[in-house]
């Protein structure tokens, strides 16, 4: 059964989220459980004393239960699957702390929020709460854009430069999203050559080898910058999700890299998945 963590501040974009995860894993036995942590609006109180603290406390988790419990009314009659189940948490703890805790509390398989929350600022790709849990929690996340409308994933673009020696765990997890769609998986490699190392075979190999319930093709694209090559691709191929594992000399820390510096210009419009390529 998998295990599903879903961060949400009750924005329509957390609501599309939830929205597109019921559907996405419609046809599988999932745990869902919605997460919401309030410490940064305890301390954020404009009447927040030491002699208030406790009564300001009690009134915001008060505050924050009825909400879950709305969402909760809200999932079921969106998605009465008898195959999903669904808890809410409530926790005064910080948002990267507490997804941690929960992330080994119940071996969770996957993270699903949105990308941006409340401010919803457009001039950037991730909002702040989404970048922190990418950048700091080990465990895949799927980031789904505001008012993005599902669509099965049949096609889904997956850069990468062939060195990284994936993870098994993170694969299958690619795998099990794509093959109740027979979605083709479209493996972009950016450069200058199209011939590959001997590493970089071994791990081509191992990527077919575990996907294996999909197609998977090998794109060779010759360009001097990974980012805009990623970035065209989407906009001449019909894409129905992007691919991509955070790990030191990645892929995705470029595109964080440069968003850090560009304020995240660059504009992703469809889910995106960040594998972690890191030890759990």
């Amino acid at each position: 059964m998998r295990q599903i963590l879903m961060p949400t501040d009750f924005s329509e974009n957390a609501k599309n989220a939830i929205k597109y995860a019921s559907e996405l894993f419609k046809y599988e036995r999932c745990v869902f459980y919605f997460l919401h942590t309030y410490e940064d609006t305890i301390y954020e109180n404009s009447e927040l004393t030491r002699e208030t603290l406790q009564e300001i406390e009690k009134s915001i988790q008060a505050d924050v239960e009825a909400k879950l419990a709305e969402t909760l009314a809200h999932v079921n009659a969106l998605s009465p699957n008898p195959r999903h189940k669904y808890h809410a948490i409530a926790s005064n703890n910080s948002l990267v702390d507490e997804t941690d805790k929960q992330v080994e509390a119940h071996n969770i398989d996957l993270i699903v929020m949105g990308t941006r929350g409340e401010t919803n600022d457009p001039k950037v790709l991730f909002g702040s709460h989404t970048l922190q849990v990418l950048k700091y929690v080990q465990c895949p996340v799927l980031a789904v854009p505001e008012n993005y409308v599902y669509t099965q994933p049949k096609h889904i673009l997956f850069p990468t430069n062939l060195m990284i020696p994936y993870k098994r765990r993170e694969l299958k997890l690619l795998c099990e999203i794509a093959a109740p769609y027979r979605a083709e998986i479209d493996l972009l490699y950016v450069s200058k050559s199209s011939n590959l190392s001997l590493r970089q075979e071994d791990n081509l190999a191992f990527v077919k080898g575990v996907v294996s319930k999909n197609d998977i093709n090998l794109i060779t694209e010759s360009h001097h910058d990974i980012v805009s090559a990623i970035h065209q691709y989407i906009e001449k191929h019909e894409t129905d999700m992007l691919v991509m594992v955070n790990t030191r000399q990645s892929f995705f820390e470029v595109m964080l890299m440069q968003s850090a510096v560009d304020k995240m210009t660059l504009q992703v419009n469809i889910p995106f998945l960040v594998m972690q390529n890191l030890r759990r």
